[in-house]
């Protein structure tokens, strides 16, 4: 949506700009002439004598002007200061007016954005994050504060708010209230917890997903008003364990998440009111044969039971999810013939209840 507001200042630009070369243009014509009719001069020489009358450059003249000359020469001076005036105070006023113009049409936007995504801090994480959620079309709004991620914000187009992700009134000018989740990363695990009190302060139902340095911090967090926290470095370090203690694991992993060219990912569909799958065994339904995907697990609704590797006798219900893995085009085609599922990746997730599915989820662990 803000490319929007960039397009239509590029295009002001454009108008302008054009409008004070078109009149350069008249002026040099106008001196050419008239150099050419009342001196009597070849068009060249006409138009070399507007140039160096505008650019102020002094030098003799060609021939000793007429009055009429003469004339035209002071006209053409006044022409060509007024010009070059107006372009270099055009100039400077874009600058100016089209940075101004951004920040309005940013504030007007951010005011009307309703279940959005905030993410607090933009570094490497953050940057990563925003990255993969806006190739999706989930509406983002990014907090920071420090210059070089702000150029960066910038660079990438995304809505942003330049300021302290742990001041209430910063949170409100993202749209906190309105928002659907927030993702913390920012850089200091108590940056992040006095964020995350704020935000859930001021939005109870906010779906909180919070970045954490260190594992004994994860308890704080969620005291604190988080509902998932995750330690991107204790991830990273369990992979590359992985890579001595699991290498041919490591490899298929690498392939499944590394986007090569076999193009295979891990997905989840949904089972839909009158879809073909509904209320049939995984025999009967033969989503391997038809779909050429494997069924990972199957996570009934109300996400008791969950049933991994599932056998050919386990029932598919209405309402249950499939985890899947295959290839992309061949999981759509699963979700929208055999689900009558044709939601796109955005609609899902601004529909997926965050908060009540892992709670769910974490009292089944409990009680399990």
């Amino acid at each position: 949506m803000f490319r929007f507001y960039d397009d239509i200042i590029d295009s002001i630009i454009v108008v302008r700009i054009t409008i004070a070369i078109s009149i350069l243009v008249v002026v040099f014509i106008v001196g050419s002439l008239g150099y050419h009719f009342i001196e009597g001069m070849q068009f060249f020489d006409g138009f070399y004598m507007t140039f160096i009358t505008i650019t102020t450059i002094g030098f003799a003249e060609l021939t000793n002007l007429s009055q009429g000359g003469r004339i035209l020469t002071m006209v053409l001076f006044v022409m060509g200061i007024g010009v070059i005036s107006y372009i270099a105070s055009q100039t400077t006023q874009l600058i100016f007016e089209s940075e101004i113009f951004r920040l309005r049409a940013m504030k007007k936007q951010l005011k009307k954005m309703e279940r959005h995504y905030i993410i607090a801090g933009y570094g490497r994480i953050g940057h990563r994050i925003a990255e993969v959620l806006q190739d999706a079309n989930i509406s983002v709004v990014v907090i920071d504060n420090r210059e070089s991620s702000i150029e960066r914000i910038k660079d990438d187009k995304l809505l942003y708010v330049d300021g302290d992700a742990q001041d209430e009134d910063v949170l409100k000018e993202a749209g906190i209230e309105r928002a659907k989740g927030l993702v913390c990363t920012l850089s200091r695990d108590q940056d992040n917890v006095f964020t995350t009190l704020i935000a859930r302060e001021l939005n109870p139902e906010l779906f909180i997903l919070v970045r954490t340095n260190h594992h004994h911090n994860t308890k704080k967090i969620k005291r604190a008003g988080a509902d998932k926290v995750i330690s991107p470095y204790e991830i990273g370090a369990d992979r590359m364990a992985n890579v001595i203690l699991r290498p041919n694991v490591d490899q298929f992993m690498d392939q499944i998440l590394g986007g090569t060219t076999q193009d295979h990912v891990f997905d989840e569909v949904k089972i839909f009111e009158g879809s073909d799958l509904a209320d049939k065994t995984l025999a009967e339904a033969q989503i391997r044969q038809k779909y050429f995907v494997v069924i990972i697990a199957i996570i009934p609704e109300d996400q008791q039971n969950i049933r991994f590797n599932p056998g050919s006798d386990d029932k598919i219900s209405v309402g249950d999810s499939l985890i899947v893995l295959g290839d992309i085009e061949r999981i759509k085609h699963l979700r929208e013939e055999g689900c009558e599922d044709f939601r796109t990746l955005e609609e899902r997730v601004s529909n997926y209840d965050f908060i009540n599915e892992i709670n769910t989820s974490e009292k089944n662990i409990q009680s399990a």
